[in-house]
């Protein structure tokens, strides 16, 4: 039985591994200004090792950062802070929101940017939500089936550009409007939260409830068939380039900077977006 809380790593909460600490900095949806990363690898050269690497969850670690007492250096914190891609100390942990990297810029059945963007901040303006556990993940499709098989905490897959289905757990829930979505994924955060109690071996995840957040329901007609990951080269409305090993040295950053924004993916790649596709 589990007797501890998670311990997924962040800024103020590092792992300590075998070559220094580890800090994970989470993306809503993969998105990545290239200022941003910029700025990451300068301060992955004067505080890690250098590197940048890529997470299955399309989030972002450095390694090799050094600290006291398990904790980074002040000095070291404010450097990552100013990258802005730690806008919430108090949710950092929580920010783990996955979205189709195409999603806006090509195929998918509508742009689930918003309703990540609309999520990510009533994560963070929710006290209550501070507390979720940080392997707690959602997860939303746009309808293409890329992420549809990624397991989740919660999330949604578009039906069409106005409606959506929820995920909670391994189950389907409500068909909803894509307007309402992030307002009805940040309440399902709350009941969770809510549901798991405060023990030590307080779940992490929506399938470890003794009981469901709500009524199983069947899958959509529209629900679309599994599409698989990606692949990497030229694609719709862009190019996938690969990270072998999910390892971003700034040698091959150099041409990514020249792009105003990039998507991490979570096949250990990005993708740069050449042109906003209206959608369908």
């Amino acid at each position: 039985m589990r007797t501890r809380a998670d311990r997924c790593p962040g800024v103020l909460r590092p792992w300590a591994a075998d070559d220094g600490l580890l800090v994970r900095l989470r993306l809503v949806g993969g998105r990545l200004p290239a200022p941003s990363l910029a700025r990451l690898l300068q301060v992955s050269a004067e505080f890690a090792d250098g590197s940048v690497y890529l997470t299955k969850r399309a989030n972002l670690q450095l390694r090799g950062l050094a600290g006291h007492a398990g904790a980074l250096a002040p000095d070291a914190v404010a450097a990552l802070e100013s990258t802005g891609l730690l806008p919430s100390r108090s949710h950092e942990l929580v920010r783990n929101i996955l979205v189709s990297p195409q999603t806006g810029y090509a195929g998918g059945r509508a742009d689930l940017r918003p309703v990540a963007t609309g999520l990510d901040a009533l994560l963070c303006v929710d006290p209550r939500l501070a507390g979720l556990p940080g392997r707690f993940l959602f997860v939303l499709d746009d309808g293409r089936g890329d992420l549809i098989d990624r397991r989740g905490d919660a999330g949604l897959v578009a039906l069409s550009d106005t409606e959506a289905q929820l995920r909670v757990g391994d189950d389907w829930g409500a068909v909803i409007r894509l307007d309402d979505a992030a307002a009805r994924l940040a309440e399902l955060a709350v009941g969770f939260q809510n549901a798991r109690g405060r023990r030590p071996d307080a779940p992490w995840h929506v399938r470890e409830l003794d009981r469901p957040l709500q009524p199983a329901l069947a899958a959509d007609p529209r629900v679309p068939a599994r599409s698989g990951p990606l692949p990497f080269g030229s694609v719709p409305g862009g190019t996938h380039v690969r990270m072998p090993d999910g390892v971003l040295t700034p040698d091959q950053a150099r041409s990514l900077l020249e792009h105003a924004e990039l998507v991490v993916t979570p096949w250990q790649g990005v993708f740069i977006p050449q042109a906003q596709e209206a959608n369908r």
